[in-house]
């Protein structure tokens, strides 16, 4: 005999051929058991003479004007990965609109009543006190998603031609300029496509904007050697961070856009792993941006240390699972441009701004 422990629903089965018969849900708890169930989320162990499933147990379960919200705690041994690798899973059984948050062992699912819209970017609504190097992602439903960078380093955005992947660029590297001073900030700008970065040539924050290999080894090789001295600094005056020096260096940002074309460039590609390894406390971050996810270059660390992911729409379920480990992005329709998974302390729904060529040139003084 086998037993599975679900809470309030109990799936019992024969150890022959491991048939299972689901108890149908009769409340909204229920549901989320038979989610759990769907996706195996249980850890096994025998006792006596049967095995026993130990599923996630669900703490709560509230309601609200615009949503609903379950708190569920997983039980000890079972990777939280899992969680967002069946993350499909939840949307089948709550459908489209849905957050998924969490860390090591406590998770919240949200369900919303409705999606989210299309939006202008707008400098003047974005909350950005307090952040060292804000990150703008945009609106949830809960309302503006911003992020620190040196608390959460490297980040991602892949999506396919016009899902929205080059204006998100535009905003978040635009917003950087427009909050940081020349002294904060300095952005080293890799534009492999020639398509993207070319707006903010001559802006003071901007040392560099390279469109060759050969130039981008040139500013690889540099940040290398920067990597180097802060790391001597360091040192020297026995810190971890070079926010604890006594004399402020700038944030230094690598943005490269289209790396799957430097997939064959095994050099750089080595100097952007360790950029992705040891910059965060040498005050060293990258943004990479690539049209269709390469497993070939989200390999190993490099992939392992782009803690932020903003995934628009893509392909396939492949795609989405190369970019943030599950499937869903695939889901957003062309329609919705702009609509990405954000993965970074779970999965969101996120809205990115809108901000027009024209309107960034205004904004940069161009």
């Amino acid at each position: 005999m086998i037993l599975f422990t679900l809470g309030a629903a109990m799936v019992v089965g024969s150890a022959v051929g491991c048939i299972v018969t689901y108890k149908k849900p009769d409340t909204e708890r229920d549901k989320l058991h038979t989610c759990f169930a769907r996706a195996k989320l249980y850890i096994k162990n025998r006792a006596d003479d049967q095995w026993v499933y130990t599923y996630p147990s669900v703490n709560s379960h509230e309601q609200f004007k615009e949503h609903e919200e379950y708190t569920f705690t997983l039980p000890i041994g079972l990777d939280p990965e899992r969680i967002y690798k069946y993350y499909w899973v939840f949307k089948q059984g709550f459908g489209e609109n849905i957050d998924l948050i969490g860390d090591t062992s406590k998770f919240t699912l949200k369900v919303y009543n409705s999606g989210i819209h299309q939006f202008d970017y707008n400098l003047l609504d974005i909350p950005l006190d307090g952040y060292r190097l804000p990150i703008v992602v945009g609106r949830s439903r809960e309302g503006w998603e911003v992020y620190d960078m040196v608390d959460y380093p490297h980040l991602l955005v892949a999506g396919e031609t016009g899902s929205g992947k080059s204006t998100q660029l535009r905003s978040i590297i635009s917003t950087l300029i427009l909050s940081k001073h020349p002294d904060e900030l300095q952005l080293y700008l890799a534009d492999m496509k020639r398509s993207e970065f070319h707006l903010f040539r001559g802006i003071e924050h901007v040392q560099e904007v390279v469109t060759e290999v050969k130039d981008l080894k040139r500013v690889l090789s540099f940040i290398a050697e920067e990597m180097q001295r802060r790391g001597d600094l360091c040192d020297e005056h026995e810190v971890s961070h070079i926010d604890d020096l006594p004399d402020q260096l700038p944030y230094i940002i690598l943005a490269i856009d289209e790396v799957a074309l430097l997939k064959k460039e095994k050099a750089c590609m080595a100097m952007v792993e360790d950029i992705s390894s040891i910059g965060r406390a040498l005050g060293v971050f990258l943004i990479v941006s690539m049209q269709r996810p390469d497993h070939q270059v989200l390999d190993g660390k490099l992939k392992q240390n782009l803690t932020a992911r903003m995934a628009f729409k893509h392909a396939d379920g492949i795609n989405s699972r190369i970019t943030i480990g599950c499937e869903g992005a695939e889901d957003i329709k062309a329609s919705e441009r702009g609509l990405m998974l954000f993965k970074l302390d779970g999965i969101k729904r996120v809205q990115g701004p809108y901000l027009d060529l024209e309107e960034a040139k205004k904004l940069l003084g161009k």
